[in-house]
């Protein structure tokens, strides 16, 4: 197809393996900067979300890239202020006013709690109406998935979540690949943790192929299957976070990285309280009706 290094979801949509994250990236002229940045070096799949503000930058980035709107694959999500099936209605149409990028390649439910399948039915029918390309979830523990996709009526495409080597969600895994569901990792490099970076797994493994310590996991991850996309807005980090491609680790080598999982991650979207702190962390509508 027209992106490097795919994978194909069960809705039969092609993704790229490896994209670029905009989390945490400010709308003040930095997010339009990092994302145009990213595409001049080949990146060609983009993740936002409503709950990033930065929707309208990435969207400005991509129409005035120069690259064709079909070659670029964009992501989004929808925030818990707009479950249910009316306003969920309202913040697809938000997100794609924002972006303005006619469609929205895969389209995501944030944060699983509230009338989650009231908003997955809303995202069922923009898909449908061609609004979306695909629809998916994050953050869902085998608990939360199971209280939710039993309610839908089309499975989701991907579950995007915690994933590193330190945190490797095999209990979770097991049911999404009975499932045919991708995992994408958010947070591949388990935010930078130096522990991990300094893992003399990971530091042997780098010495060995002549690559970054970064670079052996975000490897390792592709080869377990996983969707990444890092986040950086330095070009050279970028840039050396993309050299994945070159080589590969052997069956030892993924069972040597296997065996760093701790089953721990940072986040537990299980946690008793989550839901009303995220739900009160902010108000994704705040800037409505401003350019």
């Amino acid at each position: 197809m027209k992106y490097p290094h795919t994978v194909t979801l069960n809705d039969g949509v092609e993704i790229p393996v490896y994209g670029f994250g905009t989390y945490q990236i400010p709308p003040d002229g930095s997010t339009y900067r990092a994302v145009r940045q990213a595409l001049e070096l080949g990146i060609r799949h983009i993740d936002t979300a409503a709950a990033y503000f930065n929707e309208r930058e990435v969207g400005q980035a991509v129409r005035d890239s120069g690259i064709p709107r079909e070659e670029i694959f964009v992501t989004s999500k929808l925030w818990l202020q707009d479950y249910g099936y009316e306003p969920a209605k309202k913040g697809i149409q938000l997100s794609l006013d924002k972006l303005g990028l006619g469609y929205i390649d895969l389209y995501l439910i944030h944060q699983p709690y509230g009338d989650v399948p009231g908003a997955w039915k809303a995202m069922e029918e923009a898909k449908q109406a061609g609004k979306l390309r695909s629809i998916g979830v994050s953050n869902m523990t085998p608990k939360i998935w199971q209280a939710f996709v039993p309610q839908f009526d089309t499975l989701p495409s991907v579950n995007q979540v915690e994933f590193h080597p330190y945190f490797q969600q095999r209990e979770l895994r097991k049911i999404l690949d009975q499932a045919g569901v991708r995992l994408e990792s958010w947070g591949p490099l388990a935010q930078g943790n130096p522990a991990l970076l300094a893992d003399p797994v990971v530091t042997r493994l780098a010495q060995h192929y002549g690559k970054d310590p970064g670079q052996i996991i975000l490897r390792f991850e592709l080869q377990e299957g996983v969707i990444v996309f890092p986040k950086s807005v330095h070009p050279q980090r970028m840039k050396s976070n993309m050299a994945l491609f070159d080589f590969a680790l052997t069956e030892e080598e993924m069972a040597a990285m296997e065996a760093l999982d701790t089953g721990k991650g940072f986040h537990d979207p299980d946690a008793p309280g989550v839901a009303a702190f995220l739900l009160g962390a902010f108000d994704v509508h705040a800037d409505d009706g401003k350019e």
